[in-house]
């Protein structure tokens, strides 16, 4: 188990930049907030604004909602949407690249999967199949978290690696724990 002490981030949430996936994500971040845990995403709009929202507006609770941002071409600072209200704390980087070249060496995704004890990944695209594909690379734990039954194009293929895929919370939180 994981040393829980103060500044350590345990749980990345990852997923659609575009869509919420409001009841998945919702969920997660309340239940992330509940154990104490640490909130680490991708600082933006989709299901990074619905993760950080839901655990931020948990009261009581004792983890920080961290956004790593990526960097604006030219102009030093973060693109527009970056960061989405509810990030505590915001790390400015100066790399751009996300998507599908969301692998490359100048993307933030490799801070976001290194920084984390464990990745928990929502539906998505190009970007979060760059996420997954990191926390295979790195040997991240992975688990990822999909409506029933499961079978998504990065469930699939992320089940082939060997990372679980679970379509409960319930189960997320039992693997969280015995992860962390």
């Amino acid at each position: 188990m994981a040393d829980q002490r103060p500044g350590q981030v345990p749980v990345a949430s990852r997923g659609s930049g575009t869509e919420s996936h409001e009841d998945l994500a919702a969920p997660l971040g309340r239940a992330i907030a509940g154990n104490g845990w640490h909130l680490l995403t991708g600082g933006g709009a989709g299901t990074m604004t619905a993760t950080s929202r839901a655990f931020a507006d948990m009261p009581d609770r004792a983890g920080l909602c961290i956004g790593v941002l990526p960097g604006a071409e030219d102009s030093g600072g973060s693109p527009d949407g970056y960061p989405n209200p509810w990030v505590e704390v915001a790390i400015r980087t100066h790399l751009p690249l996300s998507g599908a070249a969301g692998t490359g060496p100048d993307s933030r995704n490799h801070i976001n999967v290194l920084s984390a004890d464990a990745v928990v990944a929502l539906p998505g695209s190009a970007g979060t199949w760059s996420e997954i594909e990191l926390a295979l690379r790195y040997q991240r734990p992975l688990a990822l978290y999909d409506r029933p039954p499961g079978d998504s194009r990065q469930s699939t293929a992320a089940a082939a690696a060997g990372a679980p895929v679970f379509t409960e919370l319930d189960e997320v939180m039992d693997w969280l724990r015995l992860t962390l």
